[in-house]
């Protein structure tokens, strides 16, 4: 008797197997996909009576269609991008980040060029993946890096430029330049090869890494403009300005010998400076000095001769009189400070011994301290 899994069978009735029963479902079955077209199918029916090539349903489908086609225009531009919308090709407008729409293709279509985001660009060196440090490591790039000075020296210079591109030159950025990393590297090495070849080598190697640094920024901004290329250059940045490598050590003994020079003057410098101002001043006091003895002496003369004026006339008046008055203030001078004994031989001098010194009978001053008196009164 053949089995029948409708009855289950000799063993039981429902789904059994000869074995006991049959398996049993386990969780919700998924939906049946050929059940699903058939109720889509059957609501399109109901939708349009006279069938999909109806013409309500050609209606239907090219509103879906267009539908699907309008809203293609839409597109998001991200933080560090510009939308640029071209109609037929043509750079119509530009378009902020955010969210925004452009008549669909092709009609319009739109590029999102990183216009907000600043690159850099390396010359004279180059970065490699290290995998023994687990890193990148920079290596030399010497057909870059090498320029010539104005001086006829060899010089090794690194540099980095930061450029982005600007809000208003989107357009000019896209389509009058073909490649612009290797134009901004191009100008840029170009540049620093012009102004390093214009420079002698010792301002570039101390103090004048700024000016370098604006000129060669000043050229490239300037080159850039020219070719329409819608960069600006941000900042130019020097990484490393050396002598090459095989002179590097006579270089740096030259440097120690200008910084020793430096030194010596700056010491000689103080010095003149210290110096120079004291014989300034004693020269001038000196001459102050002199300046008041001749005025002195000029006010003096001028004195005597007013004063010598004045007794002469003086003199023609009265010539006796004059004459006893200039002797007498002469002797007065003269004696004033001398030691004197008047004796006018009269009868009270009688008892005076001729021969006796009359200085001894002055009385006589005190012997200075640590002096010893000879003699005694006679």
């Amino acid at each position: 008797m053949p089995w029948k899994n409708q009855g289950g069978g000799p063993w039981g009735s429902g789904p059994k197997g000869p074995w006991g029963n049959g398996p049993q479902p386990v969780g919700p079955r998924p939906p049946d996909l050929e059940d699903l077209l058939r109720r889509g199918q059957d609501r399109l029916q109901q939708i349009m009576p006279g069938g999909y090539f109806s013409g309500i349903g050609i209606t239907l489908i090219v509103l879906l269609i267009v539908a699907f086609w309008l809203l293609s225009g839409f597109f998001r531009v991200q933080s560090e991008e510009l939308g640029v919308v071209l109609r037929f090709g043509k750079h119509v407008r530009t378009v902020d980040p955010g969210l925004n729409y452009h008549l669909p293709y092709p009609i319009e279509t739109v590029l999102l060029p990183k216009a907000l985001r600043v690159s850099t660009i390396s010359i004279g060196m180059t970065l490699i993946d290290d995998p023994a440090r687990r890193g990148r490591s920079i290596r030399d790039v010497p057909e870059e890096s090498l320029m010539l000075t104005g001086d006829e020296n060899i010089v090794d210079v690194d540099f980095t430029v930061l450029w982005r591109i600007k809000p208003n030159g989107v357009g000019d950025f896209l389509f009058n330049i073909q490649n612009p990393e290797g134009t901004v590297k191009a100008v840029a090495e170009s540049s620093m090869r012009e102004v390093i070849g214009r420079s002698q080598i010792q301002p570039i190697l101390t103090g004048a890494r700024n000016v370098t640094e604006q000129g060669v920024q000043e050229l490239i901004q300037k080159t850039l403009d020219t070719y329409g290329a819608g960069i600006q250059i941000s900042q130019v940045q020097m990484q490393k300005v050396d002598p090459p490598a095989q002179v590097i050590d006579a270089f740096r003994d030259v440097q120690a010998a200008r910084a020793n020079l430096e030194q010596l003057q700056n010491e000689a410098q103080t010095y003149a400076n210290q110096v120079v101002p004291q014989s300034r001043g004693r020269a001038a006091q000196i001459m102050q000095a002199a300046e008041g003895y001749r005025e002195q002496t000029v006010a003096e003369a001028k004195g005597q001769s007013s004063r010598f004026l004045k007794v002469y006339e003086e003199y023609k008046k009265a010539p006796d009189v004059t004459r006893e008055r200039i002797y007498l203030e002469t002797m007065e001078r003269v004696l004033g400070g001398s030691e004197k004994l008047i004796y006018d031989g009269g009868q009270s001098g009688q008892g005076v011994v001729p021969y006796l010194p009359l200085s001894e009978l002055t009385t006589k001053r005190p012997p200075a301290t640590g002096q010893q008196t000879t003699g005694g009164n006679r």
